[in-house]
């Protein structure tokens, strides 16, 4: 990152020691001097004091004030001559013979005024004097303090200046090395301790990415208990927060989904249902009708007339209560509201019976029906809807059969699959092409004539589609050269 942290930081940290560098070096440059001057300044007026208290005292000759004076001049590196005023010396700091006769004769310069001041004038008293001087033989720079003390001596203090600016410079020169060592190790500390930083705001930064794309499984792992740690935590939290309830968000949308679906298909089928039902129910109530009016009004006085008129009203009637009836049982599948109770039965065992109870209509027809297949085939299925669609389909063989007029009906055991596979056929007209994917939907007639002549109406096979989607296993038709075949699968096991 161009603004990372890390390297703001770093930046951050660099400014600092540098400005931080070029501050102590003009402080040092600019004001060390003069503070060094003040306190050689403070210095010497402290060793004036102490020979003015002594020789007002009288004790400026004693050991003691001698000792004193001793360890004060040494550690401010003062040298100084006390003469009287006609130039007889008093005392002075032990000095090779050349300097003594410098301070001696410098003092005697001040008491005569003949001395050409070569500096600037620090501090003046009714007492002393205080000024910075330069040697003129050897043009070394001093800080003097020539006065009289209260017994009326003369004294001239003197410190060398010499070595103030070349100490400025050894220590602006060691102070930079100090500042660049500082700043290097500082860099490799600061360059660490960001990274022990940044490191987790980089992977909380991943981590927020990631949970804009919906990622909610990833979690903060770096830890700690800093406020960084706590940040992670909340991540965390708040993560798996977000995945439960985009969660239950997509589910509530599901369900949503569903009840819309579901509204639209309740819609579509009541305008369905009320159109064919309407189409359906018009010809038999039509029929009832029209022969209950004959009958009212007397058409015809023949008991045999009436016997006819009275068998079409209640076939009409039968007609249209097993219309009803089926219809109600196709609204329970579509929607769910049939339980289904699966078991282990003998299918093979139940067609017998189905063909059993089918007997006489079989030989109305002079149908030929054939069973194949093994004697005892066990699934496990609804057994009273496996009824419904076996007999669906063998109502629908025995109305459409043709030709050879035979009947098979086909039991196969696929091991492999763990299937049973059985198969209803019939002799007789194909079904045509455009008509395959349509007989499954409610009221669709692909010979309406024959299936009037029947009574058919359109909804045997829309019965089978339900309860086998409700088992959720296959079915199907195929057509044959001589015939049509429809076929479902259950569970062996």
């Amino acid at each position: 990152m161009k603004k990372s942290i890390r390297r703001q930081m770093a930046t951050i940290f660099i400014a600092l020691v540098s400005s931080v560098l070029l501050i102590a070096l003009l402080i040092n440059s600019w004001f060390l001097e003069s503070f060094y001057i003040r306190n050689k300044q403070k210095s010497l007026i402290y060793v004036y004091n102490l020979m003015n208290t002594a020789a007002d005292k009288g004790s400026l000759a004693s050991q003691k004030t001698i000792d004193k004076l001793s360890e004060e001049v040494e550690v401010g590196n003062i040298s100084f001559v006390v003469m009287t005023r006609n130039g007889q010396e008093v005392m002075s700091t032990t000095l090779n013979q050349r300097k003594q006769q410098e301070l001696f004769t410098q003092l005697m310069g001040y008491i005569l005024n003949k001395n050409q001041v070569r500096g600037e004038l620090l501090q003046t008293t009714d007492d002393y004097q205080i000024h910075s001087a330069t040697d003129v033989i050897g043009g070394d720079e001093y800080i003097e303090m020539w006065g009289y003390l209260e017994n009326g001596y003369a004294v001239l203090l003197r410190s060398p200046l010499e070595s103030i600016r070349e100490s400025v410079t050894i220590s602006n020169e060691f102070l930079i090395y100090i500042m660049l060592l500082v700043m290097c190790i500082g860099s490799v500390f600061v360059w660490y301790f960001t990274t022990r930083i940044t490191n987790p705001l980089l992977e909380l930064t991943r981590l927020s990415e990631r949970m804009a794309n919906l990622e909610f499984d990833v979690k903060y792992k770096s830890g700690g208990e800093n406020e960084i740690g706590v940040l992670g935590a909340n991540f965390n939290t708040m993560s798996e927060k977000l995945e439960q309830t985009v969660s239950e968000l997509k589910n509530a949308n599901y369900e949503l989904k569903k009840d819309i679906e579901k509204k639209e298909k309740i819609d579509t089928m009541r305008t369905e249902f009320i159109g064919n039902v309407s189409h359906e129910l018009k010809t038999p109530i039509a029929l009832i009708q029209g022969y209950a009016e004959g009958l009212k009004e007397g058409v015809s006085d023949n008991p045999e007339s009436r016997e006819f008129y009275c068998d079409v009203i209640l076939d009409e009637a039968n007609k249209m209560n097993q219309l009803v009836k089926n219809l109600l049982t196709l609204n329970q599948l579509e929607f769910g509201e049939e339980e289904v109770m699966f078991e282990r039965f003998n299918i093979v065992e139940l067609i017998r019976g189905i063909l059993q109870s089918n007997n006489i209509l079989i030989q109305q027809k002079e149908v030929e029906v054939q069973l194949h297949g093994q004697d005892n085939v066990y699934v496990w299925a609804d057994e009273y809807k496996v009824e419904q669609v076996i007999r669906n389909y063998l109502s629908n063989a025995l109305n459409h059969v043709e030709n050879e007029r035979v009947v098979e009906i086909r039991v196969l055991v696929n091991k492999e699959k763990e299937k049973a596979h059985i198969s209803v056929f019939n002799t007789g007209k194909q079904i045509p092409e455009e008509d395959l994917e349509h007989i499954w939907s409610k009221f669709y007639k692909v010979d309406k004539a024959r299936t009037r002549e029947y009574g058919g109406h359109g909804i045997g096979l829309s019965i089978v589609k339900a309860i086998m989607e409700s088992f959720q296993q296959g079915y199907g038709v195929v057509n044959y050269e001589n015939g049509v075949a429809f076929w479902f699968e259950l569970d062996l096991k």
